[in-house]
């Protein structure tokens, strides 16, 4: 089939009464069906190969956009080689306090901007926190921290609490969304991966134990290459394990499946690791990179011979046990479901239940590591595949990276090479690779800031956000490498730092008189205490949720940089769901805190529950007190997310989610005002302040906000929750 551009050109003739196309509209439309036909031009369904096995054959062709181009693809900023500069010089020597802030002020400066004033004690220690460990402060700690003099209190706080188990749980919780965790496989049947949980405890550990990064992805590339018989290597080799699987019942394409596993494993490396959209790159060059569809195959040639491997953990007869009991239980089930053809409608309900009830009470499987193996007999031949499709094969690949990339020269590793995971994740952490290092501190970045340098975390490529400050984010990732590949040295330089304790307000610091608010403590129980925001330095500056008080140098920034772009400020920032679950259980005081094992199921509706495949897949952890962990030990289960987490934007677990989303809806407020777990745990609270405060209203209400909010109700506030207290009882 012929296909000409003039055969593509839109027609505006004909239109509906009444509507007429803007000019700017038709443009639009122009432009998308003039790349629609390029797409058809370029890889056209009459093609016998991919344009890749072309250009092999015919030699080099113009590429399809000039980004393509080895050469110039090497300008582009992500792909250029680590550059090593110094902090630069600033006219305020006085505000910076570590060498990040000398590149931050260094552009503020250059714009006539000033960053805001430091932020009050009290916002502070709440902010670290909950950035740090996902968990509030106890009063007391507030306390302790708004009453000690020494000037070095802050930094003792901010090593305490990296040296805290509970910073594992909260970092790890960053890298489980990097890499999709989940312990189910999706698509319809949603079966177990077993004991995927031990997965999630490895990262958790990893975290606390600062365990260098480059270990870290050597660990789950190539764990199983490189000590098969290391139960932990065999956990973190699990990453393979943890993408959607299709189970097809039936008539099971087997390539097609296998197709789909290569296709998803290749997928994460590129994200999580290089911060590509590599996958782009499946069905034909990249649209927008310097990435053939040739590049892409390469890739997935290094993971030609996995396959999985389930090690089991229990002794012979412990596994014989359980087989025994499954057996004995899935002959009964199958009787009860001959006896429900002729059941009639009574007898059916009943005998669903007895089903329910076996199918609930089947045995836990044995003790079990999802991992993977080299299986070189069952290694899958790679083709380079026309728009994709597994039974459409072209060219024939071997293993090499990215063409833009990997070393100009180099040759593809021949099929037996040994260990060639080991081989990828050495590529991938080698210090000259320009993206893993840019990747990862853009990620430490982003999570503390709320924003990366780069704002696409997942994308460094030409579609992707350009870094706001490129110099910054190249010091940070060479500082990673010269730790040798540790975050918490990286973590402590941005806590420390001037630009991460700036109030969230808009008056900059130069302007604000009278004492450093880094020092100051608001007397909240003043008249007019009402209405402050705590997250400004200055009183009035906020009053009722409207700014009142702006300079003209803080109306100028916002102005020029409303999404705060340069950091003349601290971006205010929500929980995420996990955030507001653990604070709701620590203020109740029902915080378990009991870390790792089986991932817990919590009281769900019976209807979700009854969307499953299998309903019994939902079996609620028995003990009550184990449904309070944190949040990260909750299952994560593909087809089912708690309602509570899923509306406050927790991610859906299909796909790498390099920054969560944040919305804004009705459902958000009702799960908080008579969501089964917020009245659960309000219930809790209440039962805690009688038992620390006693009964006096006062003392109740004092206690109530120091637990809270980290700081005593003001005025109004008080007086509120008095008459609240007076009418409801």
């Amino acid at each position: 089939m012929k296909i000409s551009q003039k055969d593509c050109e839109p027609s505006f003739r004909r239109r509906r009464k009444g509507f007429e196309i803007s000019e700017s509209a038709r443009a639009w439309v122009r432009i998308v069906i003039f790349s629609f036909w390029g797409w058809v031009a370029f890889d056209s369904p009459a093609d016998d190969v991919s344009q890749s096995a072309k250009r092999e054959a015919s030699g080099p062709a113009a590429p399809m956009s000039e980004v393509l181009n080895r050469e110039s693809g090497k300008d582009f900023w992500s792909f250029q080689p680590l550059k090593r500069v110094s902090p630069p010089s600033v006219k305020d020597r006085a505000w910076p306090r570590t060498s990040i802030d000398q590149f931050i002020l260094a552009g503020l400066e250059s714009r006539g901007f000033a960053p805001a004033s430091p932020a009050p004690k009290l916002d502070l220690i709440r902010r670290v926190y909950f950035d740090v460990i996902g968990l509030p402060p106890a009063p007391e700690e507030v306390q302790q921290f708004l009453n000690a003099s020494s000037p070095d209190a802050y930094e003792r706080l901010v090593d305490r609490l990296l040296n805290s188990p509970h910073y594992g749980e909260r970092w790890g919780q960053h890298w489980l969304d990097v890499v999709r965790f989940a312990e189910t496989e999706g698509f319809e049947y949603d079966r177990d991966i077993p004991d995927a949980w031990r997965y999630r405890d490895y990262v958790i550990e990893s975290f606390n134990r600062d365990k260098p990064f480059d270990r870290f992805v050597l660990e789950q590339l190539a764990g199983d290459e490189m000590a098969p018989d290391d139960p932990e290597m065999q956990v973190a080799a699990g990453f393979h394990r943890l993408g959607p699987v299709r189970r097809n019942a039936g008539n099971q394409d087997v390539a097609s499946s296998r197709n789909e596993v290569l296709t998803d494993r290749t997928d994460i490396i590129g994200a999580a690791f290089l911060g590509l959209t590599i996958g782009c790159a499946r069905c034909h060059d990249h649209k927008f990179d310097p990435i053939r569809q040739k590049d892409y195959y390469q890739m997935q040639a290094f993971l030609a011979a996995t396959d999985e491997r389930n090690i089991l953990l229990s002794s012979p007869q412990e596994q014989e046990d359980w087989k025994n009991k499954v057996k004995s239980i899935n002959q009964e089930v199958a009787r009860l479901k001959r006896a429900l053809r002729n059941a009639e409608d009574e007898e059916k309900a009943r005998l669903n239940q007895k089903i329910l009830e076996l199918e609930e009470n089947m045995p836990r499987p044995p003790a079990t590591i999802a991992s993977i193996q080299n299986v070189e007999s069952n290694r899958t031949a790679i083709h380079v595949l026309r728009r994709g499709a597994w039974e459409s094969k072209g060219e024939r690949v071997g293993m090499k990276g990215p063409n833009i990339l990997w070393q100009e020269g180099t040759t593809e590793l021949p099929p037996d090479t040994p260990n060639p995971k080991t081989a990828l994740a050495r590529w991938i952490t080698d210090p000259k690779n320009p993206l893993t290092a840019r990747v990862l501190a853009n990620r430490v970045w982003q999570f503390h800031f709320g924003q990366g340098l780069v704002k696409t975390a997942n994308d460094f490529g030409e579609n992707g956000d350009r870094p706001s400050h490129p110099e910054l984010l190249d010091y940070l990732a060479l500082r990673i490498i010269e730790h040798g590949w540790r975050l918490k040295p990286i973590h402590r330089m941005i806590l420390l730092s001037s630009v991460y304790r700036q109030a969230s307000g808009t008056v900059p610091s130069s302007l604000e008189p009278g004492k450093d608010a880094f020092h100051h403590v608001p007397d909240l129980s003043s008249e007019g205490a009402s209405g402050i925001n705590l997250a400004s330095p200055r009183r009035g500056l906020v009053r009722d949720g409207v700014e009142s008080v702006l300079t003209r140098r803080g109306e100028e920034a916002a102005a020029s940089d409303p999404e705060n772009r340069l950091l003349w400020r601290f971006n205010r920032r929500r929980l995420d769901a996990e955030g507001i679950r653990d604070a709701m259980l620590a203020v109740s005081g029902k915080l378990n805190r009991k870390a790792g094992g089986p991932s817990v199921l919590l009281p769900v509706d019976a209807e979700l529950i009854g969307q499953l495949y299998k309903p019994s897949q939902w079996t609620v952890t028995p003990h009550e007190q184990d449904h309070h962990c944190r949040s990260v030990y909750l299952i994560a289960k593909r087809n089912l997310r708690l309602p509570f987490m899923e509306v406050f934007d927790q991610p859906a677990l299909q796909t790498s989610c390099g920054r969560r989303e944040t919305s804004t809806h009705a459902p958000q407020a009702l799960e908080l005002l008579n969501g089964r777990i917020s009245n659960t745990l309000a219930e809790a609270f209440a039962q805690r302040l009688v038992a620390e405060a006693g009964a006096d209203a006062n003392a109740q209400i004092d206690r109530a906000y120091w637990l809270a909010a980290s700081r005593p109700p003001t005025k109004n506030e008080k007086r509120l929750a008095l008459q609240f207290l007076q009418t409801s009882r």
